[in-house]
């Protein structure tokens, strides 16, 4: 439905005729954050996969499911929207780097050879230890993507990063609790 001018009557319309007249365009801080986010996922399920050969828990079962199931979910999105956005999508582990450091919350090779060494309890500890400085590390790109002037504003950006930001804190404090019963 289209309101009509003062005056005159409300009138029905397609789809193809709606237009987004608030004229919000993605930015450059945009892309990047879905880029790096994408590799970031990427880490996460590099991590989730270690776990059904190094876990005899199910409730770590079930926690790294709901991960990878989320964080594949939202690889497809995101490549979609840089996609539909003109913008290639990046080979989801070039993406690691955020200029010459790691992304905040990447874990370096070395610490993901360290969890790969583990199992059992250790595994677990380690698992949710290095799976909450991932998360703090996601948080911090969304804090980032919202700081920057322009950034964040279209309505999908603002929607996913905004949902990223409570996922994220919800599965630290889930995770925090876990690691309590250690």
């Amino acid at each position: 439905m289209q309101p009509g001018a003062p005056g005159q009557a409300t009138r029905r319309i397609s789809a193809s005729q709606a237009v987004d007249v608030s004229r919000v365009q993605h930015t450059d801080a945009d892309v990047r954050f879905m880029q790096g986010m994408i590799g970031h996922h990427s880490q996460a399920l590099e991590m989730t996969a270690l776990l059904p050969s190094r876990t005899t828990s199910e409730q770590m079962r079930r926690l790294a499911l709901r991960i990878e199931v989320s964080q594949a979910d939202e690889i497809k999105m995101m490549k979609s929207w840089l996609e539909s956005r003109g913008v290639s999508a990046p080979d989801a582990h070039a993406q690691h780097m955020h200029g010459d450091m790691l992304m905040p919350g990447m874990l370096t090779a070395d610490e993901m050879a360290t969890l790969a060494g583990s199992s059992g309890p250790a595994f677990d500890r380690l698992f949710l230890q290095s799976m909450i400085k991932h998360h703090e590390g996601a948080l911090m790109m969304v804090k980032e993507l919202f700081s920057t002037p322009g950034a964040g504003q279209e309505s999908e950006i603002f929607a996913f990063a905004s949902d990223v930001d409570a996922d994220q804190r919800m599965e630290i404090n889930r995770m925090r609790a876990m690691l309590e019963e250690f």
